[in-house]
């Protein structure tokens, strides 16, 4: 049966399919570390207290009708006052458009930018940036990048594609490495697009930054560092992602954010009108009621990214033991979110009943089978299938579970010749 152009060549999320066949062998009896998911176990990592109080409530006092378009006035106030607090960034409410998390936002900006063969920039690894190019007929840029920078693309990577492009997505901290800008990475950046954007004429698109921030309480010492908090001048052309998905382990509450430019915003808004991708209205009003206590949402993050902190340090003191020992593995520190940036130099190994790993998802199914240990290749977030690169989000498991698992790779790493 015949679908669209567009349908036929989507390609389906590689993290979707490994956690299938986990899913699949859990089933089974099996028991599998799955460090796959950028989610969190609920019940390791409920949500707030105070916001399950007030979900509850605005059940019980019937608020499931439909909300705004551009979200409720009383959330997008709160989000304007945490902004302010937390960042020193001034949006006014009408500056903020909520959603369902925060992918309906990073779609629309897409959406509302880029015409069929508008250039995007984006590095690899990065998350789904290939994909909503895909969705936008994009002219994708993607701009590879090295373990010796944190897998982040500095300046002199993105400098020669700017020329003509009228998108440049960025992340931090990123998904997938768990790594973040520096100050003096993020400067010399938005140098390049202030430079580009004085450069056009008004006939053309501004050259445009997403920046997405999701992950941007969850970090561990580093600075988090923004684009508008770097030059006031990047608010005319600066687009931010934020939301509770991560910050408050509220990935199923679906309350994102996006904020920048009111003529780009009403659009984003005008889009996800025909989508229908609002947060439900309950959710919406139990959220901007937690926000009016900015104590106990500091108290909450606070004591959640320690435990996650925790969690990171002890796998990659785990990986960095295994290098001790003599394996082909590594590790980078982590900075922030969920994850740990892993290598398993493996790739062309033979297995113990002769077949070869071939590639990274080879391995990746390989560990599943024998140590009960599932990653994520960075050929999910575009990269090669020949890179040995790995992430691991450690939201899904308690810390024990991560120290016990450990011997099982060891073992399993060992077997490959």
């Amino acid at each position: 049966m015949k679908v669209s152009k567009l349908a036929a060549n989507l390609i389906g999320s590689e993290i979707v399919k490994i956690g299938n066949e986990v899913n699949d062998l859990k089933a089974k009896g099996a028991e599998i570390a799955n460090l796959t998911i950028g989610d969190l176990n609920s019940n390791i990592y409920p949500i707030p207290a105070k916001l399950k109080e007030e979900i509850q409530k605005a059940y019980q006092n019937n608020l499931t009708n439909y909300p705004p378009a551009n979200g409720l006035l009383s959330l997008r106030k709160q989000v304007s006052n945490d902004l302010k607090n937390r960042w020193n960034l001034d949006y006014d409410a009408n500056d903020i458009l909520i959603t369902a998390g925060s992918r309906p936002l990073i779609y629309a900006v897409y959406k509302t930018i880029v015409d069929e063969g508008d250039k995007v920039v984006y590095p690899t690894p990065s998350w789904n940036n290939n994909h909503y190019a895909y969705l936008t007929s994009a002219d994708a840029i993607e701009v590879k990048t090295t373990p010796e920078n944190n897998f982040l693309p500095t300046a002199d990577d993105l400098r020669p594609h700017l020329s003509g492009a009228v998108l440049v997505a960025l992340c931090s901290p990123l998904n997938p490495t768990g790594t973040m800008f520096t100050r003096e990475q993020l400067t010399e950046i938005c140098e390049l697009i202030l430079e580009e954007n004085k450069n056009r004429s008004e006939d053309e698109k501004p050259l445009y930054l997403m920046y997405d921030q999701i992950y941007s309480n969850l970090t561990f010492g580093a600075e988090h560092v923004d684009p508008v908090s770097l030059f006031p001048e990047m608010r005319e052309y600066t687009i931010y992602i934020e939301g509770i998905s991560k910050c408050l382990a509220a990935t199923g509450v679906r309350v994102g954010w996006g904020f920048g430019p009111a003529h780009i915003i009403d659009k984003m808004k005008a889009l996800l009108t025909h989508v229908g991708a609002w947060a439900p209205k309950p959710e919406q009003e139990a959220t901007a009621k937690y926000f009016e206590d900015a104590a106990d949402v500091n108290a909450f993050i606070d004591d959640f990214k320690g435990k996650l902190e925790t969690s990171l340090k002890v796998l990659h003191a785990g990986i960095q033991d295994l290098k001790g020992k003599g394996l082909a593995v590594e590790s980078i520190e982590p900075m922030g979110a969920l994850y740990l940036t892993i290598k398993l130099d493996y790739i062309g190994k033979t297995k113990p009943d002769g077949t070869v790993i071939g590639n990274s998802s080879d391995l990746v199914f390989y560990l599943i089978n024998e140590a009960g240990v599932a990653l994520v290749p960075f050929s999910a977030f575009g990269e090669a299938k020949s890179e040995p690169w790995f992430r691991a989000s450690v939201g899904g498991l308690a810390t024990e579970e991560i120290s016990s698992m450990m011997p099982k790779l060891e073992k399993a790493l060992n077997n490959l010749k």
